[in-house]
C-alpha cells in the first residue's frame, strides 16, 4: 500500500505508457463543426486543452478509416475497417487499430469485432488487444450499454469499469444533441486507447468520423 493507505495503480499501456494517469480523468469530446461530413471530434481536458482528436473518413479521404492524433497534431494511432473476401462472408465487422512506433512503422495493437445487425441482440461488440489471436474468440474489453444514447460503459473480462461514456446533466438540459459528451478514463488505463475504441464507435453509429 502507497502512503495514506492507497493502493499503487498499475498501469495498462496499450498504445503508450504516456497516455496512462495515476489518477481518474475526465475528458470531453466535441464533434467538429459541420462543415465536411466525416469530420470526426476533438477531445479535451477539463481545462479545455486539446488532449487528442480523431479525423474522420471526410478529412482522411478514405471511406472506414480513421486518424487518431495527440495534442501536438502528430498521429498516434491508424484505424481502418478490415475488407476482403474473408470479411465479407464473416458475422462480424472488424476494425484494427495500429499504432506507430518511434520509426513511423505500424503496429497492431487492437481490434474491435461488431457483430451484424442481426446478432446485435445477444452479441456484445468486443475488443481484442492480442494481435497474435487475429481477433477471434479471446477478448479483454466489451462495450455495455448505448453509445448513440451516450450511456454506455468499457469493461475489461473481469466486468470491471474501465471507461464510462456519458452526458453531464447541465449539459443534457441545454442540448437536444449529443454532440458533447464526457469520458470517465481510471486510474491507469490507456487514454488513447480508450479514445480509438469511442472513434470505431462513432463510425459504426453512423456519427461525426463518417462519410
Amino acid at each position: 500500500m502507497a502512503a495514506g493507505g492507497k493502493a499503487n495503480v498499475v498501469m495498462m499501456p496499450i498504445i503508450s505508457k504516456i497516455y496512462c494517469s495515476s489518477s481518474e480523468e475526465i475528458l470531453v469530446v466535441r464533434r467538429r463543426p459541420q462543415v465536411v461530413r466525416g469530420g470526426g471530434f476533438v477531445v479535451t481536458s477539463c481545462s479545455q486543452g486539446v488532449v487528442f482528436s480523431v479525423d474522420g473518413c471526410g478529412i482522411v479521404g478514405k471511406s472506414g478509416e480513421l486518424v487518431l492524433r495527440d495534442r501536438s497534431g502528430d498521429a498516434v494511432l491508424l484505424i481502418r475497417q478490415k475488407g476482403g473476401m474473408v470479411q465479407a462472408l464473416s458475422i462480424h465487422k472488424q476494425w484494427n487499430g495500429y499504432a506507430y512506433d518511434y520509426e513511423g512503422l505500424q503496429k497492431m495493437v487492437f481490434c474491435v469485432r461488431q457483430p451484424l445487425p442481426f446478432l446485435s441482440r445477444n452479441s456484445p461488440i468486443r475488443i481484442s488487444i492480442d494481435p497474435r489471436s487475429g481477433c477471434g474468440r479471446d477478448w479483454h474489453f466489451e462495450i455495455k450499454g448505448c453509445f448513440p444514447e451516450r450511456n454506455c460503459t468499457i469493461i475489461d473480462s473481469q466486468a470491471n469499469i474501465i471507461a464510462q461514456i456519458g452526458v453531464k446533466e447541465e449539459v443534457e438540459k441545454v442540448m437536444t444533441s449529443k454532440d458533447v459528451y464526457h469520458v470517465v478514463v481510471k486510474a491507469g488505463i490507456d487514454q488513447a486507447f480508450v479514445i480509438g475504441v469511442i472513434a470505431v464507435l462513432d463510425y459504426i453509429f453512423n456519427e461525426s468520423t463518417r462519410c
